[in-house]
C-alpha cells in the first residue's frame, strides 16, 4: 500500500509540474509527507529526522527559485516561522486552559515546513483543512469506530494531505475559501 501510494502521488506531481527539477523536488516534498503520515499512524511521532531537513529543504527550494512561482524566499521564511509559532501557540494555549498536551513538538515542526515549502499564504487554509478533515474524521471513529472520546488521534496525517493538497490544487482551494467568506 505504501508502494502504491507513493506511485500514486508521483504521478500525480508528474502530471501537475512536468518533469522538471521542482517536480523532483515536489516528489522529496511529497514522499516525506507520506512517510511522516504513516509513522505519525503507528507511533504518534513526527521525527526530527525527516520534519527538520523538510523545512531547510523547503527553504532552500524557495530560495533556488525551483519553488511554487507565487512563493518567495521571504514568504518561505514567514511560512516557517509563523507554521510554527502559530501551533506552538495553540499548544500552550490549550495546556493552560486544559491542563494536558493537545499537539506534539513534531506538529509544530511539519507545519513550519508546510509554511516553507508553500509560504504563509497558505498556513490558514492548511490548519482549516486538516482541522475540519481531523475533526469528522475523529467524530466518525466515536461514533462508528467505537474510538473513546479522550483517545490520542495523530494530527501529522491531516497536515500532511491539507499540505500536498495546497501543493497540487492551492489555487482552487484558495479560490473555493475565498468564494466562501465573499459569500458570508
Amino acid at each position: 500500500l505504501v508502494e502504491l501510494g507513493a506511485s500514486l502521488i508521483s504521478v500525480l506531481i508528474v502530471m501537475t509540474f512536468g518533469y522538471t527539477l521542482s517536480a523532483l523536488a515536489y516528489l522529496i516534498f511529497s514522499w516525506c509527507l507520506l512517510a511522516l503520515s504513516l509513522i505519525d499512524l503507528d507511533h504518534y511521532l513526527l521525527p526530527d529526522d525527516i520534519t527538520l531537513p523538510l523545512l531547510w529543504l523547503g527553504l532552500l527550494v524557495s530560495a533556488t527559485g525551483l519553488g511554487l512561482p507565487d512563493v518567495s524566499l521571504s514568504d518561505s521564511v514567514v511560512g516557517a516561522a509563523a507554521g510554527y509559532l502559530s501551533l506552538w501557540s495553540l499548544f500552550w494555549a490549550f495546556l493552560f486552559a486544559t491542563g494536558k498536551e493537545g499537539l506534539g513538538y513534531g506538529d509544530f515542526k511539519l507545519l513550519a515546513a508546510l509554511g516553507a515549502w508553500l509560504g504563509w499564504q497558505a498556513l490558514l487554509p492548511i490548519l482549516l483543512l486538516s482541522s475540519l478533515t481531523g475533526a469528522v474524521i475523529g467524530l466518525a471513529l466515536i461514533a462508528f469506530g467505537g474510538r473513546e472520546r479522550g483517545a490520542p488521534l495523530p494530527f501529522g496525517p491531516f497536515l500532511a494531505v491539507a499540505g500536498f493538497s495546497m501543493l497540487v490544487w492551492g489555487p482552487k482551494i484558495l479560490a473555493i475559501y475565498a468564494d466562501l467568506f465573499t459569500a458570508l
